[in-house]
């Protein structure tokens, strides 16, 4: 467990602060200029876990501030003026982080103050479904995709200091668990929204949030698990909001947690992303050395067992780019979807994104079975061969582009573990490249089928997670992005599958409702849920839409992209649907977020939820 003072001492060695340094008159509130002096260094690369300048870039400005305040920096920006720590604030994140944001909802009083968490989880999602399936049935919620029509918005809560909402939320005895873009994490009131208890983490938090359903309690509560952007895990007491442990499983300074762990026999099995594909674009970055993976925590204590990397090799120096900069491989393969849990065979799934330097390896662009006991490959399964790609391939000079520049074809949805009707067991995994596989657990990820639905792209093909409800799989398409690298027809919309074999039972392609709305598409990047009689997904133009089981038609759909009223007295924004955050049920209500301002997505700030209309 790495506490406060810990993480304090990991950067009391940085010899960035600039004491030396003499800032003139009138330029010494410069954001810029007090970055470079007291900051830049750290942030360049050169001490392990300091998040680099693209990653600070995306937090906000509240965050930010924070951290200098008395969060991990504030030894380092001991040295200036809290005038001077506010413009290096608003510089970084181009946001006023004194502006004192408003109670989003009110506190809960009285008796309803009080969490009661019941039995644990009361519904399924990542974290809680092991297998991934994103099917809500009848022991999580009352609902049949026929009823939604019939539901009414019962309240609105508006994320403060937020463009997007990306944390699902998870639901335990009368009490909702979610996550914010600026780092406060939320205890709210099933039926009303208030707000029971709140928890201030470092930065953004993008992860759905796990709650532990084993029975092994901390006051009396369970524990409740969460990542931020800058790669710290979390636990947290479910009825106070105390801190538990904290810890980063990586030193790698680009390291982020973007996908939810899971958390199985009282192992907490955290994904490992990266940003530093973005870090590529600037020529003089030595790209590239993150390897994604999995950590294992005991869940109880955060003692960590293990990691296991999606690339075995270290990275090492193997040559120089352009203008001298070393370039460095193997790299990348980072895991950014839920690991799936299969605990007849001792292993867990994951889908793997591209290598960020070239060579390419064989565990890029594939899915990955660990073994549970100790995070070593059983076995992998490359669905695309030769994928390196990162930022720099997007700048007009591609210093840093390995040759093979993409495709970029990720597998950003996690895999699903699934059972046919007659007792087969299949890994369903979805691709950025428009593709479903589907895989033999007994023979090494042996492919059984394969079926390429959509055009796929860098934010293309399937996103960010499908549903399975027995024989059915649901696929959502996105296709956002075209041109000559991604050739051929988009076909954003919804599909549905034979789980046995692949065939399309039906296609309901997206509308287009994008007209006058900006940063507008009619796919589906967000992940999708289903329920009895059907599937229901938000798309990245803001509406959500419930399909019909059988037919695929569109029986209901609400569009976000409105203003509402929020619990605090004021108002939020709905926008695009996007990230691993798809609807949530519970009893007789849905959840759901609206907001994706990120990517040349529609921005919003709210979560919905919807109940059944009063008498």
């Amino acid at each position: 467990m790495k506490t406060l003072r810990t993480l304090l001492i990991t950067f009391a060695g940085c010899s960035a602060l600039g004491a030396s340094m003499t800032i003139a008159e009138p330029e010494i509130n410069s954001g810029e200029r007090l970055y470079k002096a007291h900051c830049a260094s750290c942030h360049a690369g050169t001490v392990a876990k300091a998040p680099p300048l693209t990653l600070l870039q995306i937090m906000t400005g509240s965050s930010v501030l924070r951290a200098m305040n008395n969060g991990v920096m504030q030894s380092q920006a001991a040295m200036m003026s809290a005038e001077q720590r506010v413009a290096v604030a608003t510089w970084l994140t181009s946001m006023d982080p004194t502006q004192a944001a408003m109670a989003p909802a009110p506190a809960c009083e009285g008796e309803v103050a009080a969490v009661n968490v019941g039995n644990g989880a009361a519904t399924s999602g990542w974290g809680v479904d092991l297998e991934n399936r994103r099917h809500f049935d009848s022991t999580s919620t009352s609902l049949s995709a026929g009823d939604l029509k019939n539901l009414e918005l019962k309240w609105a809560f508006a994320y403060p200091e937020a463009l997007r909402a990306r944390s699902q939320p998870a639901i335990a005895g009368n009490t909702l668990f979610v996550g914010s873009q600026n780092g406060t994490v939320y205890a709210l009131d099933r039926r009303t929204g208030c707000i029971r208890w709140s928890f201030s983490t470092i930065a953004e938090v993008r992860t759905g949030i796990v709650i532990d359903t084993r029975g092994d309690l901390d006051d009396g509560f369970p524990l409740i698990y969460f990542g931020d952007l800058v790669g710290n895990v979390y636990a947290v007491n479910a009825g106070t909001g105390a801190l538990i442990w904290r810890d980063r499983p990586d030193d790698h300074p680009s390291l982020t947690l973007t996908a939810a762990p899971a958390l199985h026999k009282g192992v907490l099995y955290v994904p490992l992303s990266s940003l530093e594909v973005t870090e590529a674009a600037d020529p003089n970055y030595a790209c590239c050395t993150f390897r994604g993976g999995v950590a294992a925590y005991e869940a109880a204590t955060g003692k960590r067992l293990w990691t296991g990397y999606t690339i075995d090799e270290a990275p090492a120096v193997v040559g120089k780019n352009a203008v001298g900069t070393d370039r460095i491989a193997p790299s990348g393969a980072p895991v950014w979807n839920t690991p799936a849990i299969d605990s007849e065979r001792g292993l867990l799934y994951v889908g793997t994104g591209e290598n960020y330097s070239s060579p390419a390896n064989d565990t890029s662009d594939a899915i990955v079975a660990l073994r549970l006991s100790d995070g070593s490959i059983a076995w992998h399964q490359q669905m695309t061969a030769g994928d390196a790609w990162n930022m720099g391939c997007e700048t007009p000079e591609k210093i840093n582009c390995p040759p093979e520049d993409g495709p970029d074809y990720d597998f950003g949805a996690a895999a699903i573990v699934a059972t046919t009707s007659e007792g087969r067991d299949l890994i369903i995994a979805g691709q950025k490249s428009g593709h479903v596989h589907a895989l033999d657990p007994d023979q090494g990820g042996k492919l059984i089928w394969q079926r390429k639905l959509g055009r796929g792209g860098i934010q293309g093909g399937v996103h960010f997670g499908m549903a399975v409800d027995g024989d059915t799989v649901y696929v959502p398409m996105s296709d956002f992005d075209g041109g000559p690298r991604w050739p051929g027809t988009p076909r954003p919309g919804m599909f549905a599958l034979e789980l046995h074999t692949g065939e399309t039972r039906w296609y309901a392609p997206s509308s287009d409702r994008c007209e006058g709305r900006e940063y507008c598409q009619p796919g589906i990047s967000a992940a999708a849920s289903s329920l009895p009689g059907g599937v229901v997904a938000g798309a990245m133009d803001g509406v959500l839409r419930v399909y019909n089981r059988e037919s695929g038609n569109v029986i209901h759909e609400f569009d976000s992209t409105t203003t509402f009223e929020t619990l605090d007295g004021g108002s939020a924004h709905g926008g695009s649907f996007g990230g691993a955050s798809g609807p949530v049920f519970s009893g007789d209500m849905m959840f759901i977020n609206s907001g994706y301002g990120i990517y040349f997505h529609m921005p919003g700030n709210v979560l919905l939820a919807f109940g059944p209309k009063d008498p």
